[in-house]
């Protein structure tokens, strides 16, 4: 996901789920614009409030290589965004991997 507005319209159309260190905007691919896309697409908020560049990217990096694992998972066409939260900067990859997918499984039962 690469346009401000495909951001907008999945933070403000989709359904959350929270977790302690992220929060997941999820669209359906009925509600979104890219319902014949192949796959979902994922965005990630990484504020500068969770640390300074390297921080960011290490941890934008991690939940990247994360969602590869769980992106069969989403229907086709579906629109994500993570919006990651400051703490986020010094869990490990297993506590974040947890924390995802707590937030992907409260935003799919909230989008039933």
């Amino acid at each position: 996901m690469r346009s401000s507005g495909d951001f907008r319209a999945t933070t403000r159309e989709g359904v959350r789920g929270k977790a302690q260190s992220l929060m997941i905007h999820l669209r359906s691919p009925d509600r979104a614009d890219i319902a014949d896309w192949d796959s979902a697409l994922v965005g990630f908020v990484v504020p500068k409030t969770v640390g300074n560049a390297v921080q960011r990217n290490r941890v934008r990096r991690q939940l990247r290589h994360l969602m590869r694992e769980r992106l069969n998972n989403l229907d086709p066409g579906s629109a994500l965004v993570i919006r990651v939260y400051p703490g986020a900067a010094g869990r490990p990859s297993d506590e974040l991997a947890e924390d995802l997918d707590s937030a992907l499984a409260k935003a799919k039962r909230r989008l039933r």
